[in-house]
């Protein structure tokens, strides 16, 4: 391969790499502009959009094994499709001989979003793009919030609302003692529930844990994420 033509193709690379990086990388927070704020909230290290996996419905029999009677009803149900299989009528002479068997039915998901709201660069950008952050929760901690949960027909306030979720959300770090959140919060929005997990400060997140999991159940919903913290750094400090 010739210098020059070598040359050209490292450049082209370059270019690629530097058109991939996001625009507000690089920049002081003064000089965010409204495009960039949307997109830290939206795609970020601090902000990740998922796709949380939905677990099937009961069927009248597994409930009533259960000694439940009914779909359950609250924050991570209401709102859901209704994936359980459907007996299928034959439709011919053939399919009262040979029933067809039914399909299991599709895996189902929903996109939720995922923001460190306790993080500086979430609160700076929230400001530039005049974007309105979650509700906040009374004690001080790492505080991330999940958009996007459904609404449904729900009684009680935030914390009552919240505090079913506590035992079924964790921090995970390699060689650590998982951490639970201190308290959970569930707000009601026009785009849908806000839920909000404060984890507390005790648990020391710090340079040295480089990678960060959460994992949540919210009903049928099932969220995992994980967090590469070397990329959390704002102004040389890890912010969450």
């Amino acid at each position: 391969m010739s210098i020059s033509r070598a040359s050209c193709l490292f450049t082209a690379w370059a270019v690629v790499l530097f058109a991939a990086d996001p625009s507000w990388k690089g920049k002081s927070a003064a000089y965010w502009t409204e495009q960039d704020a949307h997109q830290i909230l939206a795609d970020s290290p601090w902000a990740k959009t998922v796709n949380a996996a939905i677990g099937p419905l009961q069927t009248e029999d597994e409930r009533r094994e259960g000694g439940n009677m009914g779909q359950e009803h609250g924050v991570g149900f209401d709102g859901l499709a209704d994936n359980r299989p459907r007996v299928q009528l034959p439709t011919g002479i053939l399919g009262l001989v040979k029933p067809e068997s039914g399909a299991p039915p599709p895996a189902q998901s929903i996109t939720l979003t995922l923001r460190w709201e306790s993080a500086l660069p979430i609160r700076v950008a929230e400001l530039k793009s005049h974007v309105a952050g979650s509700p906040s929760l009374a004690d001080d901690g790492y505080s991330l919030a999940v958009y996007g949960v459904p609404r449904g027909h729900l009684k009680g306030d935030a914390k009552s609302l919240g505090d079913p979720l506590k035992k079924q959300a964790l921090l995970k770090r390699e060689g650590k003692k998982d951490v639970r959140p201190s308290s959970v919060g569930v707000f009601q929005s026009e785009d849908g529930l806000v839920i909000v997990y404060l984890f507390p400060l005790s648990a020391e997140i710090g340079p040295n844990d480089r990678r960060l999991e959460f994992s949540a159940q919210i009903g049928r919903i099932a969220i995992l994420q994980a967090f590469d913290l070397e990329e959390m750094r704002f102004q040389g400090k890890l912010e969450m």
